[in-house]
């Protein structure tokens, strides 16, 4: 279902496009807008009666409905006043330039010119004033930096389909693995750079950071995510709580409450002496693990029992190593 505003944005876009492309198909024009054929056909119906102030004959866009609704042909007459596209707005600019600088960042020296070609086509499309204000905002992005010929390899897999052989590297195991994955799409967050794809040593959608590929190599073969490898909604965050994630208990000291806000929780319980109780989805135990170390005495894992007792374990040895 299309939403008002969504279907305001695309009358302004679809009259230039339309007026570019006498004849076209009914089912071409929606492929090129992203919606259904009978969404076009609606929005048709609608420029019908848009045109001029007055609304008199000659005042209005002229559309054949018979035609598109009949043929699945699209003429339009009498736009002349919408032959041009909308210029950008500052901030729609800022929001283009930004992913374009953040996306060169990321791709490999053969696909870098064209990212330059379409910054500085941007640039001159935006005015002088957009910019310059652009330029301000931009320059504050900062993208971890990636091996060229890991950024080349994976753009290459993605343009081409192909499934890639990853050499990668999991602090959080302190482990290197090696492992076969079908490249679904890059991801940008928090200046890092992931590459989603379906983990065929995981059987899941995984997200690997591309500054922790060690190694990457194209296959022969063709990258074919199941039909269940969807992506991962991110409009939330990066990385989400799931139901199959182990659910820990934490007992948190005063010094330590900033951690019920800082990360996702189940639930939030006020303890005595300032102190709180926290239930949280935990992915990966040995980042918990880390979290409650160098939380040092302010912070204690109650559930798992079994968790809390391993932890306490580790910590008491590294007191040892120090002769605590």
């Amino acid at each position: 279902m299309s939403s008002a505003r969504d279907q305001v944005q695309r009358l302004l876009a679809l009259v230039p496009y339309l007026r570019e492309n006498d004849g076209a198909l009914v089912e071409d024009v929606a492929a090129e807008f992203g919606v259904k054929p009978k969404q076009i056909i609606a929005d048709l119906k609608v420029l019908w009666f848009c045109g001029l102030p007055g609304a008199q004959m000659g005042d209005l866009i002229e559309i054949d409905i018979e035609a598109a609704e009949g043929d699945g042909v699209i003429h339009i007459n009498n736009a002349d006043y919408l032959a041009r596209p909308l210029r950008l707005a500052a901030d729609e600019a800022l929001a283009l330039l930004t992913a374009l600088r953040t996306l060169r960042e990321v791709t490999g020296d053969n696909d870098r010119d064209a990212v330059d070609r379409a910054i500085a086509k941007l640039e001159r499309a935006a005015g002088e004033g957009a910019a310059a204000a652009v330029e301000g905002a931009v320059a504050h992005v900062h993208v971890e930096p990636t091996r060229p010929e890991i950024a080349e390899t994976v753009n290459r897999a993605l343009a081409g389909h192909r499934r890639m052989h990853l050499t990668y590297d999991v602090p959080s195991r302190d482990e290197t693995t090696e492992r076969d994955v079908d490249p679904m799409r890059l991801v940008v967050s928090d200046g890092r750079t992931y590459l989603e794809a379906w983990c065929r040593l995981a059987e899941d959608v995984r997200l690997f950071r591309l500054d922790r590929i060690a190694a990457a190599q194209l296959l022969d073969l063709p990258s074919e995510p199941p039909a269940q490898a969807t992506p991962r909604d991110l409009s939330n965050g990066m990385f989400q709580p799931s139901e199959a994630d182990l659910l820990a208990t934490v007992r948190l000291a005063p010094p330590a409450r900033w951690v019920a806000e800082y990360y996702p929780t189940e639930s939030v319980e006020e303890g005595p002496n300032g102190s709180l109780v926290i239930t949280l989805r935990v992915a990966d135990t040995a980042w918990l693990q880390r979290l409650i170390l160098r939380l040092g005495g302010s912070a204690q894992v109650l559930e798992p029992a079994d968790l809390g007792a391993r932890i306490a374990e580790t910590a008491r040895e590294a007191l040892k190593a120090y002769d605590f």
